[in-house]
This record gives C-alpha cells, sequence and structure tokens, in this order.
C-alpha cells in the first residue's frame, strides 16, 4: 500500500487485505480455505463495484447537466489579465552588448489550466449556481469520507480483534487517526492521479463523481458488502470521462493494472511472513 501510495497509484485496501488474508489462509491451513465464501463475499463485489460506478455515474452526470440547462444555468470562463515582469534587453549606445533591464507587460492568458477557470453563471432558487456549486462538492467529499470509514474501517479493526485484550472501541479510533495521518503525510500524489490524470473534471462532475461514489459504498455498508471505496470512485471518474469524451484509457489501464496485482502480490508477502514467523517461531 505504502509503496502504490508513494507512486501515486490509487490501489484498494480492500483488495490489499484480501490478497493478505488468502495468502496467510493458504499457508496456514491449505485448502480448507473458503474459497466459495471469498468469492461470493469479496470478490464479486470488488469486481463490480467500479462496473457499476461507471454506468451509475455517467448516467447521473447526463441527467444533471440536462437540468442544468433546462434552468437556465449557463458556464462561463474567467480569463486572467495582469502585468507579469520580464527581463528585456536592451541594447546601450556605448557598447556592442545588450545589458538586461526589467520591464512590466500586460499579459492575457485564455484556456490555461493554471489561469483560466470554468465557473457557473446564474442563480438556481435564488441562490448563486457556483454558490451551491461549490457547498454540494464540499458536503459531497465528507459524504465520500464518511462512506469510506463506514465501509473500510471495520475490515481493518476486524483483525484487531484478534487481540483478545484490545477494546474494539480503542481499534476504531486508532484506525481513524491512522488514516488521518496516512492522508495527511503523503496522499498528494494520488489525489492528483484520481482528480486530474483520470479525466479532466470541473465543478459539477467533480460533485456528480462524489455523489455516486458515495451513493454506493454507503448502500454497500448497509447490506454488509466490502467493496472498495477506491475502485467505486476511480470508476464514477471514468464514467463521466467517457460521457464527456477525455476520459484517459492509459492512465485508467496502469490504475486496473495495479488493482489485477495488489491482490497476488499481497498474498505472497502476507504468506511469506507468516511462514517465516511460524518457521523461527518453532
Amino acid at each position: 500500500m505504502i509503496l502504490a501510495t508513494v507512486a501515486g497509484f490509487p490501489i484498494s485496501t480492500t483488495h490489499a487485505l484480501t490478497g493478505a488474508i488468502i495468502g496467510c489462509g493458504i499457508v496456514a491451513v491449505g485448502s480448507a480455505v473458503n474459497f466459495a465464501a471469498l468469492g461470493e463475499g469479496f470478490v464479486l463485489p470488488l469486481l463490480l463495484s467500479p462496473v457499476l460506478a461507471t454506468v451509475i455515474a455517467g448516467t447521473v452526470y447526463i441527467l444533471f447537466r440536462a437540468l442544468r440547462i433546462a434552468t437556465g444555468v449557463t458556464k462561463e470562463w474567467c480569463v486572467c489579465v495582469g502585468a507579469e515582469e520580464k527581463v528585456i534587453a536592451m541594447p546601450q549606445p556605448s557598447s556592442v552588448f545588450a545589458l538586461p533591464s526589467v520591464g512590466s507587460t500586460i499579459t492575457l492568458s485564455v484556456d490555461e489550466e493554471e489561469n483560466c477557470r470554468e465557473r457557473y453563471a446564474g442563480s438556481f432558487l435564488g441562490i448563486g449556481a457556483q454558490q451551491m456549486m461549490d457547498a454540494g462538492h464540499f458536503l459531497s467529499a465528507g459524504t465520500v469520507s464518511f462512506a469510506r470509514g463506514l465501509n473500510d474501517t471495520p475490515k481493518i479493526v476486524v483483525l484487531l480483534l484478534l487481540w483478545k485484550s484490545f477494546d474494539v472501541r480503542w481499534g476504531f479510533a486508532a484506525i481513524a487517526i491512522a488514516m488521518a495521518i496516512g492522508g495527511l503525510l503523503n496522499a498528494r500524489k494520488v489525489a492528483e492521479t484520481m482528480s486530474k490524470k483520470i479525466t479532466a473534471l470541473n465543478h459539477g462532475q467533480g460533485f456528480t463523481a462524489n455523489l455516486a461514489t458515495a451513493l454506493l459504498v454507503v448502500l454497500a455498508s448497509l447490506f454488509g458488502l466490502p467493496v472498495s471505496t477506491t475502485h467505486v470512485s476511480v470508476g464514477s471518474l471514468f464514467g463521466i470521462g467517457l460521457t464527456t469524451g477525455k476520459a484517459s484509457p492509459r492512465v485508467m489501464s496502469a490504475i486496473v493494472f495495479s488493482w489485477l496485482i495488489t491482490l497476488p502480490c499481497a498474498a505472497i508477502v502476507a504468506g511469506s511472513i507468516y511462514w517465516f514467523a511460524n518457521h523461527f517461531r518453532s
């Protein structure tokens, strides 16, 4: 997980945990591992959830876009115009050399991602469209965080239940703190991959991806299905990218490949550690 995070690949914690459990289980009990229950309870939801997210996010975005057009909310672009200092070569009459001089010029930047920003003009129910979108985007991001905690935290905490003297409530607190610290330390590369490289996004598209992700993960949690928030989120982003025609198949292929190798790699590493630990203990 740490290696993938440093490399900027959004892999699934659920995948890594499932692989680790399979690896340890095979080394410990061999064929006694319940692969049927594992396939129905873990593998199937993990495979279907990103596909379902792709379809739902793309569909919801089309509906939201139609609603925006129907309510008269339009898009507008802000263009940056300002002074910029440049070094200009000034010829000197007493020398054949040109000496640098600092001058100020007016610059105009159009259609550059760092200088231009797409916004929503108009209002909806008496509230500015962009203000409403900013608030909705912020709340939807919080909802995704809640959904992730709802579905992912129990998978990690359950491993602590093997420690009989450890209170499960402290386990939830410890996992929450560890996830927060990990996010603060080194989440930027993964965030950049998901927010910029899978597909170009505006405010409405980001809001839609968050909403679809939160909806699917919360519903899966209510039914006790251990899905991957990462898989669902990436699927939602890719679904919107397919709808807008801006998705990057190359980046998506690299992400899917990282997903495919996560489970067997985790199984091999966990099984090896368990075997060495048992070997040296005996």
